[in-house]
């Protein structure tokens, strides 16, 4: 099944149902799930990702769209830096001086999970609100998507969905952007 049908026919029923935190994991402090699809596709994801979400709207559903490349660049912004200051310094620095950074920046000075906590809604309802978690490519190869993952155990209570550019490996292995190794330790349900 391509990736269009697992959205439309798998994942789009569970978001829909009165509460889909039973369906989406088996843990109840994860209420939360991975969509992967080809990076190749990127574009019409996002296009998916609208329709989406106006059906889930159409059903009752409040949607909370997160883009984790707004999320970068906002922790990269409160550094006083732009995309393109880094852009123009990786060739002085080096790339893994700039991974590093980044990195460091998204853990300790603005860590990227209080930058996604900050943008969930007030008044969570677990039968209500529906989290779409995206652009998540552009965290690579700077931040492991995993580890954003475990991180908001406890702190998102509603239905939430990672959408994940890379390929599965074996029910619960997947490989960010189809480049790194395959990381066998995804708790949350693969879609």
């Amino acid at each position: 099944m391509n990736w269009k049908e697992r959205l439309k026919h798998d994942l789009e029923p569970v978001l829909a149902s009165p509460d889909p935190r039973g369906r989406l994991s088996a843990y109840h402090d994860m209420p939360y799930a991975i969509f992967h699809y080809p990076p190749d596709v990127e574009f019409d994801l996002r296009s998916e990702l609208d329709l989406l979400a106006t059906r889930l709207e159409n059903a009752g559903k409040r949607i909370t769209r997160i883009s984790l490349a707004d999320c970068l660049f906002s922790a990269i912004a409160a550094e006083g830096y732009t995309a393109q200051d880094m852009l123009e310094n990786e060739p002085i620095t080096g790339v893994q001086t700039m991974v590093d950074t980044i990195h460091s920046i998204l853990e300790s000075s603005h860590p990227l999970v209080d930058l996604v906590a900050a943008k969930l809604p007030a008044d969570q309802s677990p039968t209500k609100d529906v989290v779409l978690l995206n652009r998540t490519g552009a965290l690579f190869p700077v931040y492991r998507s995993h580890a954003l993952l475990e991180q908001m155990k406890g702190r998102l209570n509603v239905p939430a969905v990672l959408f994940y550019p890379g390929e599965l490996d074996g029910p619960t292995g997947l490989s960010f952007m189809g480049a790194l190794d395959p990381d066998p330790n995804y708790r949350p349900r693969i879609f």
